[in-house]
Formats: structure tokens, C-alpha cells, sequence
């Protein structure tokens, strides 16, 4: 077991360079199993759940090689079976994605449940709904899931949620089936456009990329491509805060500016501001951090949903930076039943949160923070508590950093070359 031990207090200054988008690369690598050709992946990021992924591809006959830092390249010819290892699918709720491209190569798939944060309830209703309709029985037996088809053919579907994962396994499915398939009420983040690119320069038909309703027509085979992993703008996002909460200036680069527009204007509802240059973001130092009312003078709200709307992801930093604004502001998260939860830390620290219910929290700021012992409960809630100790007085201690570890890349040597005080302890 690993920890961090940051001293807060301290200005950082400096550039930092975001990773590839962990969210685009984990679809990505799942559908190197649609073709028998090469796939070369760049921008890969170095975090625990890619390196989980790639072994449970490993460990189904993929040929993994490492080209350099972030570049890999997957040959997925000898894929000998379509039975997932249970103890690493239980950690990585990115094993989903496999079902779809695993259904196109074998007409029996066994799929154990799951893992990943523990946010809440996140159904898979959907998934099974959509593979159900493209051809395909699905059932639980000994509390695994069996997928099994005969011939996949194209449907005209609509997702009772846009679920991101959901789509990509949809999209992946689709490409071998036979005939059009169109997917309606599809998420539309830009991960889910970045496999959407990359499957159609492996040979697929996808039209309406980045919009809510794609149209997939089936084609006989992919083949092998070279695809870049775009920039992770959840990251992006949470070195914007770390810089407005400390004081610091910070040039963030590889940026995509059409990422970031819900961003943008979520942050100036607590007085954040940055600039975008070409593909880099610089923060400056000497923000005020100032809750800005609704019109009339009403208090306001930040709420979270489906592209475009702000991610979720981001949820857990923001109300870091609420702590740090002047004024009132009302945290509203939609989408999970447990992400709220990781507020008793920041009322540790001082914060003065009230937790409403299990979506709903009211900040009210500034409060000064004092650094504390916590653990990190899952990836975005670390890198939250990792920002509030950093503007923290004091000195903070996060246990259970293997869930920072596993979405964010070479996190405290990115810090460090800031000027943050971050350590990293085996304990």
C-alpha cells in the first residue's frame, strides 16, 4: 500500500502537460479485438486501469508491444477464447467494453460483472437491452453474464440512457453486423467521437459522429490503423482548479479548445478564469474566487449530466473550489447515488458543507482548509482531495492512492515540477 503526504499552503508555478484521455483509450484498446490486423495506439496514458485492460487482452491471446513512453501497438489475431479473467474484470468497469467486439469474433462470450468506482448504482440494462435486439441471448449464470449469438444484424435502437459505455459496445457491435444499424439518444462525449474516428479509419461506416443519433452500416471486416488518444480534459479541468485554489499560474498543455466550452463557462460561475491558447490553457495567479448569483440576485447552481452538459467527473473538484469562492452555491450531482459521500473529508478540513442528500450538497465559502488524514474512496474524489490539500494549511496524508493511480498518469512528478509538496510513502 502506497500514500501520499502533501504540505499545503505553497504557490505552484509552471507547466504541465495533460495525458491521453483514459476514457477514449480503454474503448480503444477493446477494439483492437475487431480486426486481426495490427493497431497502433498513441497517446496511450500510463495509469492502472489501461495496464489492466491490456492484461486482460493479454491474457486472451493479444499480442501487446510497446513502441515507446505512451505509443503501443495490439495485434489481436490469436485470440483464442472469450472467457474473461473474473479477479481482473471485477476491478475495471471498463471490461464491459469487451462483450461488444468479443460477440463479433466468438458466438459465446462469458463475462463477469464489472468492477470500478464505487459511485453508486451503474446499471447495464442497456447494454443488454442493445444486444438483445442486434441478435444476441444474454443471460446470468453463476453470477457471470453469457452472451451468445448466431448472426448479428443491424436494428434501429434507442438507449433509455445515454450511456457512454453502452453506446461504444453498441458502435463496436454494430460495425460486423449485417445491415444498418442506428442508435438513437447515443452519448456524444468526445471519447465516444474519438472511437468513432477510429473505428472508421479501420474501415467502418459511422455517420453523426458527435451527435445524439449515429448510423452504423455493417461492413464484412476492419482492418489495422494507427489512432492518437485525445487529450483528457477531465485532467485539464482539475489542473485549471488546482491552479485558481493556490494562487498559482499554470500553462496546462495538449488541449482541445472544443472540449473545454462547458468548462469554461461552469468555472466562471465561481470567478475561474483562464485563457485558451491554440492547444494550451494558461491560468493565471491572483484570481478572486467569487461565487456569482443567478440573476436577481438568486443563489446558484451547478449541476451535472450528459455531453454537453458538465461532466460528473468534474463534480468532486468543483466543490473543492466552492470551498475556496465567497459565497453560497448549491452542488447539484444527478448521475450517481454515492459521489457526495467524500465531503466529510473536506468538513474535516474546515469546509463548511451542508450534505442535503445523496446528490446535493450547499457550500458556502471561503473557509480556510487544515490538512488531515483521508482516503481516497475513487479516482476523481482523489484528485479532489489531492487539490484541497494543497491549498490546505498543514500537512494531509491520502491513503488508498491505487485509485488515483489508476486514472491519472505520473501524478505527483507532474505536481512536483510545479513546486507542490507531494510525497509519495509505501507504507
Amino acid at each position: 500500500m502506497e500514500k501520499f503526504v502533501i504540505e499545503g499552503g505553497h504557490s505552484l508555478r509552471g507547466s504541465v502537460t495533460s495525458s491521453g484521455n483514459k476514457n477514449e483509450a480503454l474503448p480503444a484498446i477493446a477494439a483492437c479485438l475487431l480486426t486481426d490486423e495490427p493497431v497502433v495506439l498513441r497517446n496511450v496514458p500510463q495509469i492502472g486501469d489501461v495496464q489492466m485492460m491490456l492484461d486482460i487482452i493479454k491474457s486472451l491471446g493479444a499480442d501487446v508491444k510497446t513502441l515507446s513512453q505512451n505509443d503501443l501497438e495490439i495485434c489481436c489475431k490469436n485470440i483464442r477464447h472469450a472467457e474473461l479473467d473474473e479477479k481482473k474484470s471485477r476491478t475495471l468497469r471498463a471490461a464491459i467494453l469487451l462483450a461488444g467486439p468479443l460477440i463479433t469474433r466468438f458466438e459465446h462470450v462469458v463475462l463477469p460483472p464489472p468492477g470500478g468506482d464505487v459511485i453508486g448504482r451503474r446499471r447495464l440494462d442497456d447494454h443488454f437491452m442493445a444486444f438483445k435486439k442486434l441478435g444476441v441471448q444474454v443471460a446470468e449464470i453463476d453470477k457471470n453474464y453469457l452472451f451468445k449469438r448466431s448472426k448479428l444484424n443491424g436494428v434501429d435502437l434507442f438507449l433509455e440512457e445515454q450511456s457512454v459505455t453502452a453506446t461504444e459496445n453498441v458502435l463496436m457491435a454494430a460495425t460486423l453486423a449485417s445491415g444498418e444499424t442506428i442508435l438513437r439518444n447515443a452519448a456524444c462525449e468526445p471519447h465516444v467521437s474519438g472511437l468513432a474516428n477510429m473505428l472508421n479509419a479501420m474501415g467502418a461506416d459511422i455517420s453523426g459522429v458527435g451527435t445524439n443519433t449515429l448510423h452504423i452500416n455493417g461492413v464484412e471486416k476492419l482492418s489495422g490503423t494507427e489512432h492518437t488518444i485525445g487529450p483528457d480534459y477531465l485532467e485539464i479541468g482539475g489542473y485549471i482548479v488546482l491552479a485558481a485554489v493556490t494562487n498559482s499560474e499554470i500553462t496546462i498543455k495538449n488541449v482541445r479548445a472544443e472540449d473545454l466550452r462547458i468548462i469554461h463557462s461552469t468555472y466562471r460561475k465561481l470567478g475561474i478564469e483562464y485563457e485558451v491558447r491554440e492547444n494550451q490553457v494558461f491560468v493565471p495567479a491572483g484570481q478572486k474566487l467569487q461565487v456569482k448569483p443567478d440573476f436577481a440576485g438568486d443563489v446558484p447552481k451547478i449541476d451535472d449530466g450528459t455531453w454537453p452538459s458538465f461532466p460528473t467527473d468534474l463534480m468532486s473538484i468543483m466543490i473543492v473550489a466552492a470551498t475556496q469562492a465567497d459565497g453560497t452555491i448549491l452542488m447539484f450531482e444527478k448521475m450517481y447515488d454515492g459521489r457526495m459521500f467524500f465531503v466529510d473529508y473536506l468538513v474535516s478540513m474546515g469546509a463548511r458543507i451542508v450534505l442535503c442528500d445523496p446528490h446535493r450538497v450547499v457550500v458556502v465559502g471561503p473557509s480556510v482548509l487544515y490538512g488531515t488524514e483521508m482516503q481516497s474512496p475513487d479516482i476523481r474524489a482523489g484528485m479532489a482531495l489531492i487539490i484541497a490539500a494543497l491549498c490546505a494549511q498543514g500537512k494531509s496524508t491520502i491513503h488508498n492512492i491505487r485509485q488515483i493511480d489508476r486514472g491519472y498518469e505520473n501524478l505527483e512528478s507532474k505536481l512536483q515540477k510545479l513546486g507542490a509538496h507531494i510525497k509519495r510513502i509505501v507504507e
